[in-house]
C-alpha cells in the first residue's frame, strides 16, 4: 500500500506510474479524499475542543454565580456530546474509505522496468543451457504421462472436477523428489530457513501480501471465513507483521515447500490440457524482509537461487524482466525464469520473483529499527518461485524424455529416488 503522504507529494509520479501500468489517473481522486478525512478529522477536534473549554467555563460560570451563563454552556456542552459519535462515524467512513481505495493502488515499478502494455513488452535478460537435441519426437507432459500410466486425469476430475491431477507410482515419487530437492538446495546451499506454516490464513494476512481485497476471486474461502492459501508468500511474509525487527538481524530468508490453492477466475480456457494450471499445486516459495538498502540487491541473489535449481536439473531456461504491464500488483521489479517446454516447442513461466520494496511491510505494519535510530522504517520485502514443483515435473518428463517413452531421472534427483534411474511404464 502507497503513503498517502507520498501521494500529496508525488501526485504526478503515481499518475505517470499508473499510465505506464496502463491505468488511469488517481492522484487528484486520492488528494481528494485525504482532504475529506483531514477535514472530518478537524472538525471533530475542533467540537472536542470546545467542549472542553466549555466544560471550564461552567465552573468558572458558577463560580461566579452566573447561572444563566453556566445553564448556557451546559446546554452547549450538551449538544456537542449529542454530535460527536456522528461526527466520529463520518471519520470513520471517510478514512475507511480512503483505506480502500488506497489498498487497491498497484505498486510503483523501478525506473529500470520496461514500460509496456502486457508480455509483448518483456525482455530477455539472459538465458542458460540450450535446448535439448533430439532425434525422435517431443510429445508434451500428459502425453508421456498417460502413456506410462502414472498420470490419470479422469480419475482426478471424477474426484475433484477439471484442472486436477491425479499422479501415481514412479511419477507421484518423482514430483515428491523434485519437491524434497528444491527444499534441500534452499536451506543447505542458499541460507534459507525452512519453514512449516499455516495452508488456512485470515483475512489480515491476505491483505498484507495484496491478494485482499482486489483479488478475491482468484482464492478459495472456506465456511468458516479463513482462505486457503495462493502461495506461501502469504503464510511467509506475515511471519514478520505488526513486528519491528532489529536491522542488524536482517535479511530474513524463509523457504516452505507446500501445497497452493488458486481458483484460476481468469483463465478461463487456458491450458486446460494437462497439469499446468491447476487449482490444487505443489510450490517451493522463497521470501525475504530486508531494510530498505538492500532490496535490490536481494531480488538477484534471490533469482540467482532459484536458477540453481534448474542448473542443477540441467533445465534450459531464459530469465525476463517483466514490464510495466505484465509486473504483479505488489511488485515493484520481477524477474520471470521460463523453462524449456519441448512438447510445447516454447518456453513457459517457472518462477517468478519480485521485490515489493516496503509495499506490503505498510499493509502490514512490519518494520525495523536500526542499532542507533529512534525512528522505524517499514521492511522491504521479497518473494519468488524456487521453483513451482508441478511445472519442474513437466519440463523433466518433456526434456528428459527417451525414444521409448521413457524419462531418464536427473542426476540431481536420483539421491531422491530409491534406486530408480528411469520412469518406465506401469505394469
Amino acid at each position: 500500500m502507497l503513503d498517502i503522504k507520498w501521494i500529496r507529494e508525488n501526485a504526478d509520479a503515481l499518475d505517470a506510474a499508473l499510465a505506464k501500468r496502463g491505468a488511469s489517473p488517481l492522484a487528484r481522486t486520492l488528494i481528494d479524499l485525504d482532504e475529506k478525512r483531514r477535514a472530518v478529522i478537524q472538525t471533530a477536534q475542533d467540537m472536542q475542543s470546545r467542549r472542553n473549554a466549555a466544560s471550564k467555563e461552567i465552573g468558572a460560570a458558577m463560580a461566579a454565580r452566573n447561572a444563566e451563563l453556566a445553564e448556557k454552556l451546559k446546554a452547549e456542552v450538551s449538544a456537542i456530546k449529542d454530535q460527536l459519535p456522528a461526527a466520529e462515524e463520518e471519520e470513520r467512513q471517510v478514512t475507511a474509505e480512503l483505506n480502500d481505495a488506497l489498498s487497491r493502488i498497484p505498486n510503483i515499478p523501478l525506473d529500470d522496468v520496461p514500460v509496456g502494455s502486457d508480455e509483448t513488452g518483456n525482455v530477455v535478460k539472459h538465458a542458460w543451457g540450450t535446448k535439448p537435441g533430439w532425434n525422435h519426437k517431443a510429445l508434451e507432459h500428459y502425453e508421456i504421462g498417460e502413456a506410462l500410466g502414472w498420470m490419470d486425469f479422469e480419475a482426478a476430475a471424477k474426484i475433484a472436477g477439471s484442472r486436477f491431477t491425479v499422479l501415481k507410482g514412479q511419477l507421484a515419487r518423482l514430483e515428491r523428489a523434485i519437491g524434497q530437492f528444491m527444499i534441500d538446495t534452499h536451506t543447505e546451499s542458499h541460507g534459507y530457513t525452512e519453514v512449516h506454516a499455516p495452508l488456512l490464513v485470515r483475512d489480515d494476512a491476505m491483505f498484507g501480501t495484496g491478494q485482499l481485497p482486489k483479488f478475491a476471486e482468484d482464492l478459495f474461502r472456506t465456511t468458516d471465513g479463513r482462505w486457503l492459501i495462493p502461495t506461501a508468500e502469504v503464510s511467509l511474509t506475515n511471519l514478520v507483521r505488526e513486528e519491528i525487527l532489529d536491522q542488524e538481524k536482517l535479511p530474513l530468508r524463509f523457504t516452505a515447500l507446500t501445497p497452493c490453492f488458486r481458483s484460476e477466475a481468469g483463465s478461463a480456457g487456458r491450458d486446460t490440457r494437462g497439469m499446468l494450471r491447476q487449482h490444487q499445486f505443489l510450490k517451493c516459495e522463497l521470501v525475504s524482509i530486508t531494510d530498505a538498502d538492500s532490496s535490490i540487491d536481494e531480488l538477484e541473489r534471490m533469482t540467482a537461487c532459484a536458477e540453481e535449481v534448474l542448473k542443477r536439473l540441467g533445465l534450459h531456461y531464459r530469465v525476463m524482466t517483466l514490464c510495466t504491464g505484465d509486473m504483479g500488483f505488489g511488485a515493484r521489479k520481477t524477474y520471470d525464469i521460463e523453462v524449456w517446454l519441448p512438447g510445447q516447442d516454447t518456453y513457459r513461466e517457472i518462477s517468478s520473483c519480485s521485490v515489493c520494496g516496503d509495499f506490503q511491510g505498510r499493509r502490514m505494519n512490519a518494520r525495523y529499527r536500526g542499532k542507533d535510530d529512534k525512528a522505524t522504517r517499514f521492511v522491504h520485502t521479497l518473494n519468488g518461485s524456487g521453483t513451482a514443483v508441478g511445472r519442474a515435473l513437466i519440463a523433466v518428463m518433456e526434456n528428459y524424455l527417451n525414444e521409448d517413452g521413457s524419462i531418464t531421472v536427473p542426476d540431481a534427483l536420483l539421491p531422491y529416488m530409491g534406486g530408480l534411474k528411469k520412469i518406465e511404464k506401469a505394469a
